[in-house]
């Protein structure tokens, strides 16, 4: 799925959220919109370092060489981004929102006028540095409570909070058979089930991906390991399981009635 790139604002100085992959096409397309707008960017705002959202950046320089690159945690020629800053252009107002999990120098953006948030990578994404912290970004952009959500991939976003909140739900499900297969050995068995016993044992992420993605085909099964490694992380700070690092293997270590 390829990168969206936003150009805001009216007028002849326009901001840009991401800067794609790099592709001779994604440039040749601003080039061209920019000359019939006849507009310059004047201001970029990288949501994070992910290449697909960064690549495009030297050409942006050389198609617009006075545009000012912001981006939290900023890199060479770069200009910091932190939490509530305000970025302005005719016809629109950007409210910097730190969200960090699928990276830690993860932004949205708020566009005040319509009550709308750019979400970068946060909707949808299996790929994160940190699942709790994502988790947490996740619901403070739900409270943040904006209508509609112009994500880095994928198509517009008409009700935020019920898609995040889907989202979430989603994450505790994973969560759930994780510790499931932690505790009795398979998703099949439950505390609602009264035939079922506890067999608590050890795993690690591969031998999880094999019980809870069975029905999924094997050349998915590696990159299924990482996202279980991601919950069986989060679970180990909460308190919930140990880790092995010798063997690779995780122990459930206390039991919630409610799986």
């Amino acid at each position: 799925m390829g990168t969206n790139t936003y150009l805001v604002g009216r007028g002849p100085q326009r901001l840009l959220i991401d800067t794609g992959e790099g592709k001779p096409s994604w440039i040749a397309a601003l080039k061209s919109v920019l000359a019939a707008e006849r507009a310059t960017v004047s201001q970029a705002l990288l949501t994070h370092w992910h290449h697909d959202h960064i690549g495009g950046v030297a050409d942006l320089s050389r198609l617009c060489p006075k545009v000012k690159i912001y981006k939290h945690q900023p890199d060479g020629g770069q200009e910091d981004i932190h939490d509530g800053q305000v970025f302005k252009v005719e016809g629109a107002t950007l409210t910097a929102f730190y969200t960090p999990g699928h990276a830690s120098d993860h932004m949205a953006f708020v566009l005040e006028e319509e009550n709308a948030m750019f979400t970068a990578d946060r909707h949808g994404t299996a790929v994160f540095e940190n699942l709790g912290v994502y988790l947490t970004s996740l619901e403070k952009m739900s409270a943040r409570g904006t209508k509609t959500g112009y994500p880095g991939h994928g198509p517009i976003i008409e009700d935020c909070k019920t898609k995040i909140a889907e989202y979430i739900k989603h994450r505790q499900q994973r969560e759930n058979e994780i510790l499931r297969v932690l505790e009795y050995g398979s998703l099949e068995a439950s505390p609602m089930t009264e035939s079922s016993e506890r067999k608590p044992s050890s795993w690690t992420p591969m031998e999880l991906v094999k019980v809870i993605y069975q029905n999924v085909p094997e050349n998915l099964h590696l990159p299924a390991a990482y996202g279980v490694s991601q919950v069986l992380l989060k679970l180990e700070d909460d308190g919930r399981v140990i880790h092995d690092r010798k063997s690779d293997k995780w122990t459930l270590i206390s039991v919630r009635s409610t799986l």
